[in-house]
């Protein structure tokens, strides 16, 4: 199909029209969608519909609500004159009121938001059942604390450092070349032990200890629920 081929239509090679200029060529009946269905009868319908009542338009949605009787078991020809109205006045009523604009995508409109609240597809999810910490801290009156992101200033370095991880602040202490000994855990032992790996042994127990609780709650959670 050649660029100009179709009547009225935009050349795909040529220079791109201004807005105003699209605007008014679409509601002069570019977009008149009765030209495709009366094609092969050689009429036209009007672009203009008059009815009894009033359209009512959710342009959001692209709704349009005929609240016109329809007749005591219609024809197909009825059916058929009855939404192609109904198409009609929502494609003016969409060139109306909304903005049309031009671009290297197409015409588009830009949509007023929706009047109409639409069914859900899926059902609304059902809500979490709290973990044991969480009943706990609502019973007790407990808050969350705010959380400040991941560094923390080291007043030692004067530089800021992860909380956790790699050189973490929760491994201050692990590599310290000198450490105080502790003179009562010497005599009651007879070992001067090693600070730095009792640390590093007692944080590695309160990351396990921490993963059987958070196992524990997803457990008693999955139960619950």
């Amino acid at each position: 199909m050649a660029d100009t081929e179709m009547t009225d239509g935009v050349p795909l090679n040529g220079p791109s029209p201004t807005d105003s200029t699209l605007a008014s060529r679409i509601k002069d009946g570019a977009m008149d969608v009765s030209s495709t269905i009366d094609t092969a009868s050689g009429s036209r319908l009007p672009v203009t519909v008059e009815k009894p009542n009033p359209y009512e338009f959710d342009l959001g949605n692209l709704l349009a609500i005929d609240t016109n009787i329809v007749p005591r078991d219609p024809s197909e020809e009825q059916l058929s004159a009855i939404a192609r109205d109904a198409a009609q006045v929502l494609i003016n009523q969409l060139l109306t009121t909304c903005k049309v604009t031009s671009n290297a995508d197409g015409v588009t409109l830009k949509l007023p938001l929706p009047t109409t609240a639409l069914p859900r597809e899926k059902p609304i999810p059902t809500p979490k059942p709290p973990t044991k910490w969480e009943l706990f801290a609502a019973k007790k009156g407990i808050k969350d604390k705010k959380r400040e992101g991941k560094m923390v200033f080291d007043e030692e370095k004067q530089d800021w450092v992860p909380k956790w991880g790699y050189k973490g602040k929760n491994k201050e202490g692990e590599d310290d070349w000198l450490v105080e000994v502790d003179d009562k855990k010497e005599k009651e032992t007879g070992e001067a032990g090693d600070k730095r790996a009792e640390n590093r042994q007692a944080r590695k127990d309160r990351v396990k200890r921490n993963e059987r609780k958070q196992r524990a709650n997803d457990r008693n959670a999955r139960k619950n629920g």
